[in-house]
């Protein structure tokens, strides 16, 4: 099908989509919705609901939240939904999950009824084996597609909700959310449409701490808020706020303008809460690990998500792949402009950390050598091109691991994509002879309309005649060459533009050491192809590589190396010890359940680890361009 006839096709297909959503006659009302939240159920770990809702007489569907923004998939917890009582009056109805849907709810009003009463519960998990914690004695994260049920007909921003929340005793929440009024613990919302009230996730705790990022009046301020375990973890130096405050700076220079009203981080500082890093138009729901400002020499990995999840209030809640909107949580989302959503974003990611202090240069490059080593040995490149791993968040169960990262490809749009689009802004650069820059594509393309927070949507044609328009180029083949070819190695054109390539070292840089100790892994992925835990379980084996090639998998735990209990240390050296000629094969002992092996490895190319390193006589583009902080 020709892309004209495409891109009419989805035009029609969306138009058709909304205007059922918000112009057909809808059986039921579209709110307002009294939502109420207890949240301070901290023994069970679980979230009462009490929802009120105005009817008709008659059927009446219902849906649980399915496709979540910014997760890019549907991975709505349903299975989470319990003791589900519906009543009108002192009347209790009965309810039926639709067999095929059991995200959709179907009711039947009676004639008298003018309101329906929803009680349940959001079970939240107890162990983290049961999958992300939202609840602790310190902290809670409340997301509120997780607890109301919505009625079908009406676009998600018709509905009108009005919510509130009972948090625990003395605590304090932070929120995209505006209180109307306050009682004690009982804090009650201004009214909004469902599709903002999703979008504006709470973080709560017993220690928090704001942060004015902007100057003293700002008229659309942006507040770093801080959460944490205990308070001693959130008390930053002057210099990291500065940096966090420059980071709101070189944001507006690059993007030119701000699409929200206001602008809340929601960072909590814990290693209780689950781990999160996801997008809002005005707010961010941001966990990281303890050290996160305790150890800001050493723990630099989690550095840029602040970044990456800012840039997202233009690049993806602004500005919006065409495909990827839908008028509701039920509509099923497409996601073949992900490589611009979430690629780009991590490009700005990356480049915004550096421009605003939160990473060195040096921390930046070496960032970037872990991501074009990772790159170059991807094997699955052979099989599977980049645009279809945009389809990886609604074909894989949420935080299923691959057993074969390197083969099976994943997520891969996001650091791949980060690869081309370097590869571009070094493009502009050499062709404008360093007089326009990726920033350009940035200030037109998410710069425009100042102030508008209502999502702008985009097709593929639109990136490229914005391309066109920072620098005159066949746009549209540089993209789909990138996008649907297929290796070997990674698209490192961009790397070696801006004057560096990638080589190897037999010791890690400080950035990857930083990582390997946050993670509490042992990397020897481009020598043996192996990445294994600190108890030297196997975590990760790269697709045909000497690892591989010996028989390993995941399923393995190395015990003993060259009959020594198992070190990291201790398999560097040996290594190191095989290097040339190969008089000391590396022999492994491993476990397998309840059965033992020696594997032998004869791997002779030494430790290597990746860097960067300049190439002579060639402009530089990174300190000097990608890089620097724009004034």
């Amino acid at each position: 099908m020709k892309r004209s006839a495409h891109k009419a096709l989805l035009a029609l297909g969306l138009a058709a989509t909304l205007a059922q959503a918000q112009t057909a006659a809808p059986s039921q009302p579209a709110g307002p919705i009294r939502l109420q939240v207890d949240a301070t159920d901290l023994d069970h770990r679980i979230f009462h609901v009490r929802q009120q809702l105005p009817v008709r007489p008659g059927p009446l569907t219902l849906h649980f939240p399915r496709f979540l923004p910014g997760t890019h998939g549907p991975y709505g917890a349903i299975e989470r939904l319990a003791g589900l009582r519906v009543s009108a009056g002192t009347r209790e109805l009965g309810w039926l999950r639709d067999p095929a849907d059991p995200y959709t709810f179907r009711i039947e009003v009676p004639a008298d009824a003018a309101e329906l009463e929803l009680r349940f519960q959001f079970i939240g998990p107890t162990t983290k084996d049961g999958g992300r914690q939202l609840m602790t004695r310190e902290l809670l994260n409340l997301q509120w597609n997780s607890l109301l049920l919505y009625p079908d007909g009406h676009a998600a921003g018709a509905i009108q909700v009005q919510p509130s929340v009972r948090l625990p005793a003395g605590w304090q929440q932070a929120s995209a959310l505006r209180v109307a009024r306050q009682e004690g613990e009982l804090l009650e919302f201004r009214p909004v449409d469902l599709e903002t009230l999703v979008d504006s996730p709470l973080f709560a705790g017993a220690h928090l701490r704001r942060i004015e990022l902007d100057p003293p009046g700002a008229a659309r301020p942006v507040v770093l808020n801080l959460l944490a375990d205990a308070p001693e973890l959130i008390q930053p130096s002057a210099e990291q706020i500065q940096a966090h405050r420059q980071l709101v700076q070189q944001a507006d220079r690059l993007f030119g303008a701000r699409h929200f009203a206001h602008y809340d981080f929601l960072l909590a500082v814990s290693s209780e809460l689950g781990g999160i890093g996801l997008e809002h138009h005005q707010s961010s729901e941001n966990g990281v690990r303890p050290g996160y400002f305790k150890d800001w020499a050493k723990r630099i990995g989690a550095r840029d998500l602040l970044p990456h999840e800012f840039a997202h209030s233009w690049n993806g809640k602004f500005r919006r792949p065409a495909d990827l909107w839908t008028p509701d949580f039920h509509t099923p989302m497409r996601n073949s402009l992900l490589w611009l959503y979430e690629g780009q974003t991590q490009y700005w990611g990356h480049l915004l950390a550096a421009r605003s202090g939160l990473v060195t240069p040096e921390q930046a490059r070496d960032n970037l050598a872990q991501v074009a080593a990772s790159y170059e040995h991807r094997a699955g490149r052979l099989w599977r091109a980049l645009q279809d791993t945009t389809n990886e968040a609604t074909m894989t169960a949420k935080g299923r691991q691959a057993d074969w990262r390197s083969w099976q490809r994943g997520a891969d749009y996001y650091e791949e994509g980060a690869l081309i689009w370097l590869d571009a802004d070094t493009l502009i650069r050499e062709k404008s002879g360093g007089t326009r820059s990726l920033d350009d594509f940035a200030r037109a393309f998410f710069g425009i309309e100042d102030g508008r927070v209502a999502p702008l949507t985009y097709t593929f044609e639109d990136i490229v005649a914005a391309l066109n328009a920072v620098q005159p180029l066949d746009w549209a083949r540089f993209l789909r060459e990138r996008l649907d070819g297929r290796g070997p190695g990674a698209p490192l054109d961009g790397l070696k533009r801006a004057g560096w390539q990638l080589t190897w070292a037999e010791t890690e840089s400080e950035f990857a050491r930083a990582n390997d100790s946050e993670w509490k892994s042992d990397d020897f992925a481009y020598s043996l192809g192996l990445n294994l835990k600190r108890d030297g379980q196997v975590d990760n084996v790269l697709w045909d590589g000497p690892a591989w090639r010996a028989g390993m998998s995941r399923a393995l735990q190395v015990l003993a190396v060259n009959g020594m209990a198992y070190k990291a240390e201790r398999l560097a050296a040996a290594i190191t010890a095989n290097k040339g000629e190969g008089k000391a094969p590396i022999a492994l002992l491993v476990k397998e359940g309840e059965r033992y092996r020696t594997l032998t490895l004869d791997y002779r190319g030494g430790l290597r680890y990746p860097r960067l390193t300049r190439i002579e006589g060639t402009p530089e583009r990174l300190d000097a361009g990608v890089f620097k902080a724009r004034p």
